[in-house]
């Protein structure tokens, strides 16, 4: 079993890569193979819509330049994808709001082949509007026929510095538990 996590924050050892190193951690504790990608801060358009997904149906994006496709071939090999953004503007980061687009459309094109991994949406926030950031993950888990664990609450963590997020305790708990969350169902669907 291994989880493939991208982080969408161009800082490498902010709060966002805080979040989903404790989720890793726990998951790490679980058996479960982790491999992390850092997709902040690296070259990653959006979708044009030129649909070539649909007729090259190859499990790219014609856009071939950047980091994309090289991330979609790690997430249909991961059993599980977890993605975490910071909150800008009650939103994702411009990097995950890429991928969700052309990773998304190129996952639909082929077939939904993200159909059924466990997805994970995880969050930072300084205060508020993090509602929006993680619902936009979630609807891309959905859209493609994801499974997505719940926690004991929404997968978001409050920060303002750089690595704050450790001061919020009820955060930092909510990430612990997603990942004995991800492990378990991982372990019931490979059964």
């Amino acid at each position: 079993m291994k989880i493939l996590a991208i982080n969408g924050s161009p800082r490498s050892h902010g709060n966002t890569a805080m979040l989903i190193d404790t989720v890793l951690k726990e998951l790490g504790t679980e058996g479960v193979e982790t491999e992390l990608v850092q997709l902040g801060g690296k070259k990653i358009h959006g979708c044009t819509a030129c649909m070539k997904c649909f007729e090259n149906r190859n499990q790219r994006c014609a856009i071939d330049d950047d980091i994309l496709n090289e991330v979609v071939g790690k997430m249909v090999a991961a059993d599980g994808i977890i993605i975490g953004s910071p909150t800008y503007f009650a939103n994702v980061s411009t990097e995950v709001k890429a991928l969700i687009d052309r990773a998304g459309l190129v996952a639909i094109a082929n077939g939904h082949m993200l159909k059924r991994k466990v997805g994970a949406a995880v969050v930072a926030v300084r205060r508020a509007g993090a509602t929006n950031a993680f619902d936009g993950i979630n609807k891309f888990f959905f859209i493609n026929q994801m499974i997505v664990p719940g926690s004991v609450y929404w997968n978001m963590g409050c920060g303002l510095g750089e690595q704050d997020v450790k001061n919020d305790e009820e955060g930092m708990k909510t990430m612990t538990i997603l990942g004995e969350n991800m492990a378990w169902l991982l372990r019931k669907i490979n059964t």
